[in-house]
């Protein structure tokens, strides 16, 4: 079953537009943008289950450099 997940991402500072430039172009990754509020960056990522978004998320997305912390918030409906 296909699943999409809200990212939220926390970055060194001074590097939220550099980070979320680098992340629209990992494949899997439809959208990133850099937002106020308690976290730097919020993305939106697909994937064709919870594993391969699992898989996404730590060997593609955490290995980027700038980014300190992350939360995956998978979409419910």
């Amino acid at each position: 079953m296909a699943v999409r997940a809200y990212i939220l991402i926390d970055t060194s500072p001074g590097k939220a537009k550099e980070v979320s430039q680098k992340l629209r172009a990992v494949a899997g990754v439809s959208s990133a943008h850099a937002v106020t509020g308690p976290y730097d960056i919020i993305a939106v990522a697909d994937a064709p289950d919870v594993s391969s978004l699992g898989e996404l998320v730590v060997h593609k997305i955490q290995s980027i450099g700038g980014i300190t912390r992350s939360l995956t918030s998978i979409i419910a409906d």
